[in-house]
């Protein structure tokens, strides 16, 4: 009988060990994913951010009518850093996006130039984070 209980306890204790690690996985943000934001009007943006993940490293570009630039950043569980390096004819600048990811949405802000403006991003059609 003492041996039954250690075995459950043992097995309860794998299981809860198991169910923390899968809870501590870093979101899957690979993938192509519309970026909007508001403009200097007030408009609406909305650019194309691809981005490419390994384990908690991303690259990847951003895209949109002022072009393609890059894009360097971490994820880590569900909060995600990201760099977007620009050039200019005034030179080269970077914005800095942080925000969380919610399964198919990430929501956050970014600063540029000293202003901080909301982001907000969906999966593209037709992509799934599994």
């Amino acid at each position: 009988m003492r041996n039954k209980s250690i075995l459950a306890i043992a097995l309860c204790l794998l299981i809860f060990s198991v169910a923390h690690i899968a809870s501590a996985q870093d979101a899957n943000v690979a993938g192509s994913w519309d970026l909007s934001a508001a403009g200097r009007n007030g408009n609406t943006r909305t650019q194309t951010l691809t981005l490419q993940q390994d384990g908690t490293k991303l690259t990847g570009s951003i895209s949109g009518r002022r072009g393609s630039s890059p894009v360097t950043g971490t994820v880590s569980g569900n909060n995600i850093d990201f760099t977007v390096t620009r050039n200019t004819r005034r030179g080269q600048f970077q914005i800095s996006y942080t925000g969380t990811v919610s399964g198919d949405t990430m929501t956050g802000t970014f600063t540029m130039r000293g202003n901080t403006v909301n982001w907000e991003a969906k999966r593209s059609s037709g992509q799934s984070g599994n």
